[in-house]
């Protein structure tokens, strides 16, 4: 009687949609009946003498692609292994000494520190200080060096297109030696009168860089405004292509397109602000992948961010370029490919309690054959909660859904809104993911992580934010309300 009791109850729950079977997640779980594959935990953080409580699980050890999820094992590794104050330093060296006219002669070496967040504005500091150290002039070439890493091997068709042709930013190319995140910016302002070209000009530089392909015309006043670029590599170098049209009353649009070459993009920008500053270079600019000779004698450098701020602006904005760089960064060997800076990143991840099987071919989540498991994100996010000198840089770059600098996320309950700390991740290709993870502050002020990663494949429907966050929120908002 027993046994056949028992067949009975198991035909039942075979019969049933998976959704009824979900524990927590009732609303989420709607997706699985339209053929999408999710793996999703809550869980209550243990504190003091309590443990973990799991309140509610969908498959949760079920391996699926977290997309830019996976900058949250980089951020905890990156802290891990530098600490929150770690400041990568960029430098320009030489082998000879300027004489007593400033005269360097031979070359300007730049030598790339791996600096995920170098901007312009650094440049120009690094430059500044090369004035005040007496340099007037180089005989030689400026040499951006790119010893550490780069150019790297392209493991994704964004990428590798990008080496041609892109129209994004978010696919930059990686250099240790690379500046304002691989990518080029102009600016493009109304022209003189409705008729006539628009204004386009470098935003980092009197020299127009790259090369410019300016389409785009100006209109009438509150006519509209509709920009594209599209960054080609030619013979003579970058050129971005500019189309499109601008009212005579809009505001100047910046436009950013990842370069194919961050080096050299590097050398061009640097030449240019060197000549601005009154420091003529004879001999050209070259990108080398050379380390400078052990002889050679600092001549200026600059320290970038420290760690903390790299990492909150890296999750903020899920900045592929910065995450992949500072992967690269935690890589073992000289020249490491991407392969090696997610294996880097796995090696750290060995080492949280129960985490379980991962894999990361890159830090950034831009690479599809990133796999984990919302059960294992959890256990990241709950050993990182026990590291109280670490938690604080970690948690800080995630984003409120109320305050979060990307408005998608602004959807849900208040609960959902105030309570809630997040990282999301998005790939398209091959197939559509949407990946989110973060904390959460329950009623009784009690903290919890959660993670959730829904991925398509090529039968299941359109899949877009709003279909996930509209039934997460309400999931999530009342284990919230309730615990």
């Amino acid at each position: 009687m027993f046994h056949r009791t028992l067949s009975c109850c198991l035909l039942v729950l075979s019969l049933l949609p998976l959704s009824a079977m979900a524990s927590g997640f009732p609303r989420l779980s709607t997706l699985v009946d339209d053929g999408f594959r999710i793996s999703a935990e809550a869980r209550l953080l243990g504190t003091g003498d309590r443990s973990d409580r799991v309140l509610a699980s969908l498959s949760p050890t079920l391996s699926l692609s977290p997309a830019s999820v996976s900058k949250v094992y980089l951020a905890a590794a990156a802290l891990d292994r530098f600490g929150p104050q770690h400041r990568f330093t960029t430098r320009l060296v030489s082998t000879v000494e300027p004489d007593a006219n400033g005269v360097l002669g031979g070359d300007l070496v730049f030598d790339g520190g791996g600096d995920p967040a170098l901007t312009s504005e650094d440049l120009w500091r690094l430059v500044q200080r090369l004035y005040q150290a007496g340099v007037r002039e180089v005989t030689g070439r400026l040499v951006v060096s790119q010893w550490r890493f780069g150019p790297v091997d392209c493991i994704t068709t964004d990428r590798c297109q990008a080496r041609r042709r892109v129209d994004n930013s978010y696919s930059a190319l990686l250099s240790s030696a690379g500046v304002n995140f691989g990518s080029w910016c102009v600016n493009v302002a109304p022209g003189a009168a409705p008729g006539t070209s628009a204004t386009v000009t470098g935003c980092d530089s009197k020299a127009v860089l790259p090369g410019i392909d300016n389409r785009v015309d100006t209109r009438a006043a509150d006519s509209g405004t509709q920009l594209s670029a599209l960054r080609l590599t030619e013979g003579g170098g970058d050129v971005m292509r500019l189309t499109g049209q601008i009212s005579t009353n809009a505001y100047p649009r910046d436009l950013y397109r990842a370069s194919a070459d961050p080096a050299d993009q590097t050398a061009q920008l640097l030449k240019a602000m060197l000549e601005r500053a009154g420091i003529r270079v004879r001999g050209g600019h070259a990108t080398s992948t050379v380390k400078p000779p052990a002889s050679s004698r600092q001549l200026a450098a600059v320290d970038g961010k420290p760690l903390q701020e790299v990492l909150l602006r890296t999750l903020n904005y899920s900045n592929n370029f910065m995450a992949d760089v500072l992967a690269l960064d935690m890589a073992a060997g000289p020249r490491p490919t991407l392969e090696q800076g997610g294996a880097a990143i796995e090696a750290f991840a060995a080492g949280v309690p129960g985490h379980g099987p991962l894999t990361l071919r890159s830090g950034s989540g831009l690479t599809p054959e990133n796999r984990t498991t919302a059960s294992g994100v959890n256990g990241l996010l709950a050993h990182m909660f026990d590291q109280p000198s670490l938690f604080p840089s970690f948690v800080a770059g995630l984003q409120s859904p109320r305050n979060g600098v990307m408005r998608f996320i602004r959807k849900g309950p208040a609960t959902f809104q105030d309570r809630v700390m997040i990282k999301t991740g998005t790939l398209n290709e091959p197939v559509r993911v949407r990946a989110i993870t973060g904390y959460f502050r329950t009623e009784s002020n009690r903290w919890g992580a959660f993670t959730v990663l829904v991925n398509g494949t090529e039968s299941t429907p359109y899949l877009n934010w709003t279909m996930v966050l509209e039934r997460l929120s309400e999931d999530l908002a009342h284990l919230i309300e309730t615990n």
